[in-house]
C-alpha cells in the first residue's frame, strides 16, 4: 500500500501519543513573529535528493504550513510557539520521508531551537517505551555533519509486541535563523537504514535553506 495512504513509520509511537498530539495540533506557531515572517522562505528538498529507493521513485508533496503527524510524538514538547512548514515524500512501497523547517527571529533563537529538537529526538525512544509497555525503542547517534552551523543524525528503531518493526533516520540542521528536521522511515531495522545516503540528503537540506 502506498506510503501516503498509511502510517508506515512510528505507527505504534504515533498512536500512543495521539491524544497529546491532538491537544498540541493547529498551526505549529501560536503567533507569527514579525522578525520570522520577514525572513526569506527556505527551500525544501526535491524528490530526487532523498536516499535512492531500490525499486521505486520518490514523489514529493506540496510544501504545507504546520507539522507532519509522524513527527508530533517525538517533537511535541518543543512545537508550541514556533511557525513551521513541511514537505512529505513517499514511494510506491513502504518508505516515506518528510522535511520540517522553522525560521525564527535570530541566530541565538535558532541555535536554542536546534538544541531543543535534538534533545527531544534523543529522549524519544525512552518516551515511546514509557507511553506503551508493548513498544521497544532504541536510539543510535550517527554523529554530526560539517554543514553550515552543523547537523546531527540519529537512528530510531521501534518494535511492538504485535510485530510492527520500523526504522527511522532523523537529522537536525541549522543555517543561520533557519532550522530543519529531516525524517526517513520504513519497515525494518538498523541494518536496513541508508545512513550514508541520508547524511548526504541532510547536507543537501541544510545547504538549501538559504
Amino acid at each position: 500500500m502506498p506510503t501516503h495512504t498509511r502510517a508506515v513509520a512510528f505507527t505504534a509511537v504515533a498512536a500512543a501519543g495521539l491524544a497529546l498530539a491532538t491537544a498540541l495540533a493547529g498551526p505549529a506557531g501560536a503567533a507569527p513573529g514579525a522578525a520570522a515572517s520577514a525572513q526569506p522562505k527556505p527551500k525544501f528538498l526535491s524528490a530526487s535528493q532523498l536516499p535512492p529507493h531500490p525499486s521505486s521513485a520518490w514523489t514529493a508533496g506540496k510544501v504545507t504550513d504546520g507539522v507532519p503527524d509522524e513527527l508530533r510524538f517525538c517533537l511535541e514538547d518543543i512545537l508550541p510557539g514556533y511557525d513551521s512548514r513541511y514537505r512529505q515524500f513517499w514511494t510506491d512501497l513502504d518508505t516515506g520521508a518528510r522535511q520540517l523547517t522553522f525560521v525564527v527571529g535570530s541566530n541565538t533563537k535558532a541555535k536554542a531551537l536546534a538544541a531543543g529538537l535534538k534533545k527531544e529526538i534523543r529522549s524519544c525512544a525512552a518516551r515511546a517505551e514509557q507511553s506503551d509497555p508493548e513498544v521497544e525503542a532504541t536510539l543510535r547517534s550517527y554523529g554530526t555533519l560539517p554543514v553550515e552551523e552543523g547537523a546531527s543524525v540519529y537512528g530510531l528503531h521501534t518494535e511492538t509486541s504485535w510485530g510492527a518493526n520500523d526504522i527511522h533516520l532523523l537529522s537536525v540542521g541549522r543555517d543561520g535563523k533557519a532550522v530543519t528536521v529531516v525524517d526517513w522511515g520504513q519497515m525494518g531495522g538498523f541494518a536496513d537504514a541508508p545512513v550514508k545516503a541520508f547524511k548526504k540528503t541532510t547536507t543537501t537540506a541544510v545547504n538549501k535553506l538559504y
